[in-house]
C-alpha cells in the first residue's frame, strides 16, 4: 500500500483548521536545552515546519529509534496553541509509525519552508510530487503510541479552550518554562493536598499542593500563606480553571511525583477562574509499571500501579515515635497478571474508608516502593487512590482475575511479611547459583543487580551484630553513648535517654557452585535467628551463653534468598557487597515444582 504525504496540512493548521490523520514525514528531532520534550521539524511534502512538540510521554519512541529523521508518522491526537498572533503550535498526543526511517531511506518531495500567510493545498491531499509516495513494505507491524491519560483526551484537531478576558493565550502545560512572561494554563485539578502548617527559627506558615492536568501532561503547583488563604476554599479536585501569572521554577523532585520539570507557586499576581468547557480536559493520568517491575525498582521510587486487591487487613492503630501521634493504617495486597503480588499500606482517611469486598481494581497514582520486608508500596500524602477506574487497563485485569487469576496457584509475593507464609521468591522465580552470578558479572554496573538464589548458612559472625540506634521514627542511625544515660544521634541532631537495637549480621551463604558473604539487616536478621533485636540485646549482658546459642543455630539452615549486589567504594578501595533483601525457609512443594518446571523447559 503507497503511503501519501497529507499535502497541505500544515499550513491548513497553521490556518485554523483542524484535519484529522495527518500523514507527515519527520525532518529533524530536536531536544530542548532543558527538560526532556522534543521538537519535530515536519514536512507534508510540499512545506516543511518545525512547530510540533511531542508529549513526554512519547519520548520513548524517540529513545528507541522508531520516531527518527525521514520516518513517515500518522498525527492521530493532537491539538494546538496559539503561540502568537502568526505562530501556532502543535502538540502531539498520539502517533502511528507509518514507515521507519530505513524504509524511507531520505526526504519526500521538495518541500519550501512554511511561511505564516502562505495559502494552502486541500488538507489531506496526497502531496503535490505524486511520485514521491512511498510504498509500505509488507508486513510492517504499525506501532501506535499515545500519551497515557486513561481519559478522554481532545479529538484529532483539538485547539486549547478560548482564555477569560484578561488573561493571556492558553499554553499547554508541557510548553511551559519559567523564560515565558505571559501565559496561562487551561487545566484539571486530579490531587489536592490538605493545608500543612511549619514553624521554625525562621518564622511560620502554611501551605497547599495540588495537582493540575491538561491534554499534554501535569504540573504541580502550591500556594503558600496568602495565597493558600485566598485559594484553597475556592479550587476544588477534579474541577478544571484558567490559572495565569503564577512563578515557574524548576521542580524538586524529592517531593513529587508529577512527570514535568518545572513547578508552579502561586504568587500575589496568580489568577484563578472555574472553566466550564471540562470535556476537553483529561481526568487523571496515569503511567503504570507492573507489579513484576518492582522487583528490580530502587528504594524510594514513585509509581503509579494498578492491580487487583485480593485481600485486605483490618485497620490498625500505631504510634509515631517521633511525634508521639497515633496513626491509622491498613495493608492490601495486590495482584496483576504477571503473578505477582506487593503490600500496599493505606493511612488514616484512605485506610478507613477503604472497602476491599468483591476483589476491586485498584489504581494508584504515585506511591512510594520501600523495601522493608522485601519490596512493598506505601501511599503517600499526595499519592491518588481509584477504586474500579472506569479504564481499559481496569477491565481487563478484571477478566483475567475472573477468567484465570482467581485460581491461580502460581502467585508471587513480592512482600514478605514476618511471620508470614508470603514469601518473596516463589516456584515461579528465576533462581541462579552463587557461581552463575559471579561469572555473570552482577553488580559490577552503576545500577545494583538482584537476584535470588537457594544457599545454606555456613557461618554467622558473632562479632559486633548488635549496635545502638536511634528510636526516632524512620531514622535507625547509629547512636552515640554520652555515658551519663544519654544517647545522641548526629543525623536527628537530638541527645535521646533511649535507643533500640538494630541487628546487622554477616553471614557466608553457600550453594554446591560457590560461597559469599552477606549483609543481613534488622527483620530478615530476627527472621534468621529466631528472635528479636531487642531480646538479643538483653541475653548479650544477661545471658551471654544463651546470646552465643542463638547465633551459633542459625547455621546449617537452608534459605531462599532474594540478594542485591552492588560495587561499592570505600577509601578507594571498590568491592562487591552483596544484601539479603528477603530470605524464607525452602518449600518442599515450591521447589520440587520449580525443579520439574526447569526439567520439562530443558527437554522441550
Amino acid at each position: 500500500m503507497a503511503v501519501q504525504l497529507s499535502a497541505g496540512s500544515i499550513a491548513a493548521i497553521n490556518n485554523g483548521e483542524k484535519p484529522e490523520d495527518v500523514i507527515l514525514q519527520v525532518i529533524a528531532v530536536r531536544k530542548f536545552p532543558t527538560g526532556d520534550r522534543c521538537r519535530l521539524l515536519v514536512s507534508d511534502g510540499v512545506h516543511r515546519c518545525g512547530f510540533a512538540i511531542m508529549a513526554t510521554q512519547l519520548n520513548p519512541m524517540i529513545n528507541s529509534g522508531e520516531v527518527a529523521q525521514h520516518a513517515v508518522i500518522k498525527v492521530t491526537k493532537y491539538f494546538c496553541n496559539q503561540v502568537s498572533e502568526k505562530k501556532k503550535m502543535m502538540i502531539i498526543l498520539g502517533l502511528e509509525v507509518l514507515l521507519t526511517a530505513e524504509d524511507v531511506g531520505g526526504e519526500i518531495g521538495n518541500p519550501t519552508t512554511y511561511e505564516s500567510g502562505t495559502s494552502n493545498a486541500p488538507a489531506g491531499a496526497p502531496a503535490a510530487a505524486s511520485n514521491h509516495s512511498i510504498t509500505r513494505p509488507s508486513p510492517v507491524a504499525n506501532v501506535q503510541r499515545s500519551a497515557p491519560g486513561n481519559a478522554p483526551a481532545a479529538d484529532g484537531g483539538g485547539m486549547m479552550p478560548q482564555a477569560p478576558d484578561g488573561f493571556p493565550n492558553v499554553r499547554p502545560i508541557q510548553t511551559l518554562t519559567p523564560y515565558q512572561n505571559k501565559w496561562s494554563i487551561c487545566a484539571r485539578v486530579t490531587q489536592k493536598s490538605n493545608i500543612r502548617t511549619w514553624s521554625n527559627s525562621r518564622g511560620e506558615g502554611k501551605l497547599f499542593s495540588m495537582e493540575l492536568l491538561d491534554q499534554s501532561g501535569e504540573i504541580r503547583a502550591t500556594a503558600f500563606n496568602a495565597e493558600c488563604d485566598k485559594f484553597y476554599d475556592m479550587i476544588e479536585p477534579n474541577k478544571v480553571y484558567y490559572i495565569c501569572s503564577a512563578t515557574l521554577k524548576t521542580a524538586n523532585k524529592q517531593f513529587t511525583s508529577v512527570k514535568n520539570d518545572y513547578e508552579m507557586t502561586f504568587n500575589s499576581g496568580t489568577q484563578v477562574v472555574r472553566c466550564t468547557e471540562e470535556k476537553s480536559i483529561p481526568a487523571m493520568q496515569f503511567d503504570f509499571v507492573t507489579i513484576d517491575q518492582l522487583e528490580n525498582a530502587q528504594k524510594d521510587t514513585i509509581v503509579d500501579l494498578i492491580g487487583l486487591c485480593r485481600d485486605a487487613s483490618e485497620v490498625a492503630t500505631i504510634v509515631q515515635r517521633s511525634t508521639g501521634k497515633e496513626l491509622r493504617k491498613r495493608e492490601i495486597s495486590i495482584v496483576d497478571h504477571t503473578n505477582r503480588a506487593v503490600s500496599l499500606t493505606l493511612w488514616a482517611e484512605q485506610a478507613e474508608k477503604f472497602d476491599g469486598t468483591g476483589n476491586p481494581v485498584i489504581a494508584v497514582k504515585g506511591a512510594k516502593v520501600s523495601d522493608f520486608g522485601g519490596v512493598s508500596l506505601s501511599l503517600l500524602g499526595s499519592s491518588t487512590l481509584q477504586v474500579n477506574p472506569d479504564i481499559s487497563e481496569a477491565h481487563q485485569l478484571k477478566g483475567w482475575w475472573e477468567q484465570a487469576g482467581c485460581n491461580s496457584s502460581d502467585i508471587i509475593n513480592l512482600s514478605n511479611q514476618r511471620g508470614g507464609a508470603g514469601n518473596a521468591v516463589g516456584a515461579n522465580a528465576v533462581f541462579k547459583t552463587l557461581l552463575e552470578a559471579k561469572k555473570e558479572g552482577l553488580g559490577s554496573r552503576d545500577q545494583p543487580d538482584y537476584y535470588n538464589a537457594k544457599a545454606i548458612v555456613t557461618l554467622v559472625r558473632k562479632e559486633n551484630i548488635l549496635y545502638q540506634a536511634c528510636p526516632n521514627d524512620g531514622c535507625n542511625k547509629k547512636v552515640m553513648d554520652l555515658n551519663n544515660g544519654m544517647y545522641r544521634c548526629e543525623k536527628c541532631c537530638k541527645e535521646l535517654d533511649r535507643f533500640n537495637w538494630r541487628l546487622m549480621l554477616s553471614c557466608n551463604v553457600a550453594d554446591f557452585t560457590e560461597n559469599h558473604w552477606v549483609t543481613v539487616f534488622q527483620d530478615q536478621a530476627e527472621l534468621m535467628l529466631g528472635s528479636t533485636a531487642q531480646e538479643l540485646g538483653t541475653l548479650r549482658d544477661e545471658n551471654p551463653d544463651m546470646f552465643q546459642s542463638i547465633i551459633a543455630g542459625a547455621s546449617f539452615k537452608e534459605y531462599n534468598f532474594r540478594l542485591r549486589v552492588k560495587m561499592e567504594t570505600y577509601n578507594d578501595e571498590s568491592r562487591l557487597k552483596t544484601m539479603v533483601m528477603s530470605a524464607a525457609p525452602v518449600n518442599p512443594v515450591d521447589l520440587n515444582r520449580r525443579l520439574i518446571k526447569e526439567i520439562r523447559e530443558l527437554s522441550a
